[in-house]
């Protein structure tokens, strides 16, 4: 069983109101072979949404309170992400998960590479909050375009 980011299966949440899709993704899922998952949905965001990026940091950041993540309106949605994180590790305990395929250029998903928190489409190395969690507890984390 896989963890993998719930817009990849077609699922209309990113912050757009849109979807990644990724058929062979939506295939495992249809198998029962993966578990779509949508962090800020389960944190709480609404979609749509505005845009978020990590300020000061990455995602391990975060999760040790020393950055923060700011949507395009300047609101703080750190809680959101942190929650959204800690329900997405939920999941991958009751189910026994090891490995999640999740989005690239998500400040919850992203995997070695994050938006810099200038909303200029610069990227610098790092984990979204997500990733780095499940990182933190043994879960092999890799985008869509690694697997």
């Amino acid at each position: 069983m896989k963890l993998v980011s719930a817009c990849l299966c077609g699922i209309n949440c990113r912050y757009d109101g849109g979807s990644k899709p990724d058929k062979k993704l939506i295939d495992l899922a249809r198998a029962g072979k993966a578990i779509p998952v949508c962090p800020q949905q389960l944190g709480g965001l609404k979609t749509p949404r505005p845009k978020s990026e990590i300020i000061g940091g990455t995602g391990s950041d975060v999760l040790d309170g020393n950055a923060r993540v700011i949507n395009l309106e300047g609101e703080d949605v750190t809680k959101e992400f942190i929650n959204g994180a800690f329900a997405a590790l939920k999941i991958v305990k009751i189910n026994n998960i090891d490995e999640a395929i999740l989005k690239a250029g998500c400040p919850s998903c992203s995997c070695g590479k994050i938006y810099n928190g200038a909303f200029h489409g610069v990227l610098i190395d790092g984990d979204g909050v997500t990733a780095a969690l499940l990182k933190r507890n043994g879960v092999r984390v890799h985008d869509e375009k690694e697997r």
